[in-house]
């Protein structure tokens, strides 16, 4: 096999598992009634718990950052820790499908964030994509009807937030890159961090999915509820991560960005088998609209 149909072959499947995410999610809150903040708590704890031994025995260093980082890493945890309540919120809302396409739209919030931050260029393709971005949210959230303000007005807020947050966790992200952090040691923290405000936003009891009391902190499931929810953290979550990395080993990252498109449509068929949603016409062909602004910021970088 080439190295490059092996990097192929890597991003695949490391994007396929990263797919299966807001299935697991949809499939925890709806059977076993976790509440949605508590779920992103956990989540994030387990990626920790995983990756710490696994680093310890590779490569020790990974796990320290130095004391002028920890400001950074503070900002990056906090806002991982907010685009992951409101995500897995817009899954409860929303259903895993809409709101992993919703997640998507970032790509125009990207591309203006980055402007305001890094003072990237905002070339016509990019002012495209900014476009379609917003107007594919606009029809995969329904926002343009009324009744559905009214009807599910957390489910048109939390989707069209996930986009705004995933562009600024996405550029923190980059941040990181540019400071030649290493990917592992930035998950680490920046979920370790993420799971010490998801844990103070856990026990605002007002808010949407939230656990509401330190009792509570710990969840009631099952034992096919606390496999499921391992399930999640380690394969979805920590292995897809992995994978989908290690695939920049042997492929340029811009085409392994573009891989990563898929990720929106393999939901979609998995919520469809395993969940029985059903996207309508419009949300359909505003998921399209919004893959293309992505396609569209993805090639312009070339």
């Amino acid at each position: 096999m080439s190295r490059s149909a092996k990097g192929y072959l890597i991003a695949l499947v490391g994007i396929t598992f990263w797919s299966t995410t807001g299935v697991f999610i949809s499939y925890l809150i709806t059977n076993y009634k976790m509440p949605a903040l508590l779920l992103a708590l956990w989540r994030n704890l387990l990626v920790c718990i995983a990756l710490v031994p696994v680093l310890f025995f590779v490569r020790r260093s990974l796990l320290l950052i130095p004391r002028s980082q920890v400001r950074f890493y503070a900002l990056y945890g906090f806002l991982l820790a907010v685009f992951n309540s409101i995500w897995v919120l817009s899954v409860q809302f929303n259903g895993a499908a809409v709101a992993t396409v919703l997640a998507y739209g970032s790509a125009g919030f990207t591309a203006i964030l980055a402007l305001w931050l890094f003072n990237e260029k905002l070339g016509l393709p990019k002012i495209i994509a900014v476009l379609l971005s917003l107007v594919g949210c606009v029809m995969v959230s329904n926002a343009y009807s009324a009744d559905i303000w009214k009807l599910n007005p957390w489910g048109v807020i939390t989707g069209l937030l996930s986009g705004l947050l995933f562009a600024g966790y996405t550029l923190i992200g980059k941040e990181t890159s540019r400071r030649g952090i290493n990917p592992w040691t930035s998950m680490l923290h920046s979920f370790a961090f993420g799971a010490l405000f998801i844990m103070l936003f856990n026990l605002i009891p007002a808010l949407p999915g939230a656990a509401g009391s330190v009792e509570a902190l710990f969840p009631d499931l099952p034992t096919n509820g606390w496999l499921t929810l391992i399930f999640l953290s380690f394969v979805p979550t920590l292995l897809g991560f992995g994978l989908y990395n290690t695939s920049m080993n042997y492929l340029p990252a811009s085409i392994a960005n573009l891989m990563a498109t898929l990720e929106p449509a393999l939901t979609a068929i998995e919520a469809y088998i395993f969940l029985h949603e059903r996207m309508t016409l419009i949300q359909v062909i505003g998921s399209l609209i919004i893959l293309s602004a992505v396609l569209i910021v993805q090639l312009e970088k070339e």
